[in-house]
């Protein structure tokens, strides 16, 4: 049963793949999020004038904070020695939304993919918790991978 899933064991239990035969190589891992915030939140978000302070700040933060605890949180994923981590917004007034780009870096046996995705997830969610005082309708969206390199699948670019 588990010969063609790779983390799924004969017996069908879940397991960690076994990199130890993989080869070391630097690896990226971009991934892009949104926040969609009505315009007087983005405006106060924007001046820092948040009931609960700077969202962004707080929020590239606990982005990073995520990449580097992702082996805790996701049962399968390897602890990676990560070489980088940043977190990165761009206000977009014309879709009233905080765009989020988050980047790990590693030269490991296994790819960063995970580590973006946490961090750009919960810098998302950590500006929502920053912005629930004053709206709570806000909606998180389009998180995916961007890009990608390292590894034996190599690179990787999102339409």
């Amino acid at each position: 049963m588990g010969e063609d899933f790779t983390h799924i064991g004969a017996d069908g239990s879940a397991r960690m793949v076994d990199v130890s035969d993989k080869r070391e190589t630097a690896r990226v891992a971009i991934v892009r999020a949104h926040v969609a915030i009505s315009p007087s939140t983005l405006e106060l978000l924007e001046r820092r004038a948040l009931p609960k302070g700077d969202a962004l700040n707080t929020a590239r933060v606990a982005g990073i904070l995520a990449a580097k605890k992702t082996a805790d949180l996701i049962p399968l994923c390897h602890p990676l020695p990560l070489s980088f981590v940043d977190v990165r917004f761009s206000v977009n007034r014309e879709a009233n939304r905080v765009e989020v780009e988050a980047e790990a870096r590693t030269k490991a046996q296994t790819g960063v993919e995970m580590e973006a995705l946490l961090a750009a997830q919960v810098a998302c969610a950590t500006i929502y918790d920053m912005c629930k005082a004053v709206q709570k309708d806000m909606v998180i969206g389009d998180c995916r991978l961007v890009y990608k390199s390292g590894g034996k699948s190599g690179e990787f670019k999102a339409e």
